[in-house]
């Protein structure tokens, strides 16, 4: 990786040396993890390095305005290199709440982010979708069962193909491919990235699968990366699999061991549909993240 102010590509050979750094933040923050870099770098421009040999920088573009932004997951640089950052970058995003304390102390302000806050929710009330406030979810939930045969079995090497043609079945269904590349640059590399999560088929034809990883240091979080389904029905039975949705996210949350007290389900990205569904699910906290841009100073 080169020393700032070079940068490099992100490549699956850099694992060794990033997922480490990573893995070790606190933060909560799901962008935060190798796997989601890696994935996510040609979306967003993706580079990274080395300031002063010990603290990590990336930079990126974002895809519709291809506006520049940095992030500094762990720790700031000096006051000189951080205003040439802000010169060049304009822009500092995905700044978490320990991160947010920081740019104050430098006299920066911040804006909350709301759109790219994660949502995050207690793994029992995933798994057990108990109380009135999931009373509709358990009713989607019982009628899927009642009408659908529908077996899980955990994500292996031996059903990425089966995985695959979720993805492509669930691509079919939509006239933007969204995270298409990403989620099948993930099946590809399950293994590699450090990726695991379970796959769902009804009457023996695989219609779903979610994928993920734990998240940061703490050890008491999983994070949800990907989370596809086929949305339509077969045969004599026909229409949308109502209930599927509820189906995965209650199956997941209680194949997942008890270690994990929370899953993070990342942000809605200012999508109303997300919004609705992720509050549905009763988030218990948000991870908060940030921008600070180079001409707002308090």
């Amino acid at each position: 990786m080169e020393i700032y102010p070079k940068s490099s590509e992100i490549t699956l050979d850099m694992r060794g040396e990033l997922h480490p750094m990573l893995s070790a933040l606190t933060s909560g923050v799901s962008e935060e993890s190798f796997a989601n870099l890696y994935l996510f770098k040609e979306r967003y421009n993706y580079r990274v390095s080395m300031i002063g040999g010990d603290i990590l920088l990336i930079t990126g573009r974002e895809p519709s305005s291809g506006e520049p932004f940095f992030m500094l997951p762990a720790a700031l640089p000096s006051k000189d290199i951080l205003d040439e950052l802000f010169a060049q970058f304009k822009v500092a995003k995905s700044v978490s709440e320990h991160m947010a304390a920081d740019f104050e102390a430098h006299g920066y302000s911040l804006k909350e982010d709301r759109d790219n806050s994660d949502y995050v929710y207690l793994r029992a009330d995933l798994a057990e979708f108990t109380g009135r406030k999931f009373h509709k979810k358990k009713n989607r939930l019982r009628q899927f069962i009642a009408n659908y045969d529908c077996e899980s079995r955990p994500l292996l090497a031996k059903s990425v193909d089966d995985a695959l043609k979720v993805l492509e079945l669930w691509r079919g269904d939509r006239e933007a491919d969204g995270d298409y590349r990403a989620a099948r640059t993930a099946l590809l590399n399950m293994e590699k990235l450090g990726l695991c999560g379970m796959i769902y088929y009804i009457d023996s034809n695989p219609k779903a699968y979610t994928l993920g990883e734990e998240l940061g240091a703490v050890g008491d979080t999983f994070v949800t990366h990907f989370e596809k389904a086929v949305v339509k029905g077969e045969g004599d039975k026909g229409g949308d699999y109502n209930g599927l949705f509820q189906f995965i996210v209650k199956d997941f949350a209680m194949c997942l061991p008890e270690k994990y007290i929370y899953i993070n389900r990342e942000q809605d990205l200012g999508l109303p549909g997300l919004r609705e569904a992720k509050m549905g699910l009763r988030p218990v906290k948000f991870i908060k993240k940030y921008k600070v841009v180079c001409d707002e100073r308090s």
